[in-house]
C-alpha cells in the first residue's frame, strides 16, 4: 500500500472516530438532559420556573431545598429508606446465595425445576401481581395477625420475595465456576456445610454479591409503586413516597418537587459512583466465568 493510500485510510478512520465520539456525546447529553432540568429548576421560584424552564436560575439559593426537606420530613424518610434498603439487600444476598449454591451442588431434576421457576418469575410483571399480593397480605394481617401492611417489616418481606429470583439467577451462574474440590478439601479438614459455604464459597462470590447489591440498591431505593401500596402512614414513608407531598389536588409546587427529587437521587448517585468499579469487575468476572 502506498503512502497516499495509507494517509486516506488513516483520515477515513479519524473521521469515523470523530463522528462516533460526537454521536456518543450527543446521546449522553440527551440522557442527562432531564437531570439538568431537575437541577436548574430546583433553585428557581415558581414564577421564574414558569417563565423559562431551561434557563439558568438567577441565584443559587438552597432555600427551596430546606423547605423541601422540612415538608418531606426528610430525615425520617431517609432513615426509613436506609432501613428498608439495607435489610432487604442483606437478606436477599444471604438467602439467594445459599439457594443458588444448593441448586448447583444438588444437581437433580428437582433442583433444575426450582431454578427454572426462579427464572420464570423474572418474566412476570409486578403490575399483574400487585392486587392479589395486597389481598394476600391483608388476609395474613387479619387472619394470622401478622402486621404485613403499613410496616417496614412487611415491605422488606415483599422486597426479599421480588428480589430473590434475579439474585438466584446471577449467583447460580457464578457458583458453577467454583471447583467442587475446594469444598471437598474443606470437608475433609472437618468443616461442616455451614462452614464450607461461609468460609469457602461465599468469599468467592464477591463480584456477583457486589453486582446484586448495586442493582438492588438502585431498585429498592427508587421504588415507588410497591411502597405506595404497602405504606399508608406518613411516619413510615420512604423518600420516593415523601416527594408526593408536593403534588396537591389543585396545585403542584414544582420547584420544591424538583428539589425533593434531587434529594432523592443524590444518595444513589454517590453510591453508584463509589461502587462503579465493582460493577465493571462483577460484569467482567461473570462474563469470563
Amino acid at each position: 500500500m502506498t503512502n497516499t493510500a495509507k494517509t486516506k485510510v488513516h483520515k477515513s478512520r479519524s473521521v469515523k472516530s470523530v463522528i462516533l465520539n460526537i454521536a456518543v456525546v450527543a446521546l449522553c447529553l440527551c440522557y442527562l438532559f432531564p437531570i439538568y432540568i431537575i437541577l436548574v429548576n430546583s433553585f428557581k421560584s415558581r414564577s421564574e420556573l414558569y417563565d423559562n424552564i431551561l434557563a439558568i436560575p438567577q441565584s443559587f439559593s438552597f432555600q427551596y431545598y430546606a423547605k423541601a426537606m422540612d415538608k418531606m420530613n426528610f430525615l425520617r424518610a431517609l432513615s426509613n429508606s436506609v432501613i428498608v434498603t439495607v435489610v432487604s439487600i442483606l437478606f436477599i444476598i444471604v438467602l439467594a446465595s445459599m439457594t443458588a449454591w444448593m441448586l448447583v451442588r444438588v444437581n437433580n431434576k428437582l433442583s433444575k425445576v426450582l431454578f427454572n421457576i426462579f427464572v420464570a418469575t423474572m418474566l412476570i410483571p409486578f403490575q399483574t401481581l400487585m392486587m392479589p399480593l395486597m389481598q394476600e397480605m391483608g388476609w395474613i394481617r387479619d387472619t394470622l395477625h401478622i402486621p404485613m401492611m403499613d410496616t417496614l417489616g412487611g415491605l422488606i418481606f415483599m422486597n426479599i420475595g421480588f428480589g430473590a429470583s434475579m439474585a438466584v439467577f446471577l449467583f447460580h451462574g457464578f457458583v458453577k465456576s467454583i471447583p467442587v474440590s475446594l469444598e471437598e478439601a474443606a470437608t475433609i479438614d472437618g468443616c461442616n456445610k455451614f462452614g464450607v459455604f461461609w468460609k469457602i464459597v461465599f468469599p468467592m462470590l464477591k463480584p456477583t454479591t457486589v453486582t446484586v447489591m448495586i442493582l438492588d440498591v438502585i431498585w429498592i431505593w427508587n421504588d415507588y409503586l410497591l411502597p405506595s401500596l404497602v405504606l399508608s402512614s406518613k411516619a413510615n414513608r420512604t423518600i420516593p413516597l415523601s416527594t408526593f407531598s408536593f403534588f396537591g389536588q389543585f396545585t403542584i409546587q414544582w420547584n420544591m418537587a424538583m428539589a425533593g427529587l434531587m434529594l432523592t437521587i443524590i444518595p444513589v448517585i454517590i453510591f453508584y459512583l463509589c461502587a462503579q468499579k465493582y460493577i465493571i469487575k462483577g460484569v467482567a468476572a461473570g462474563a469470563v466465568k
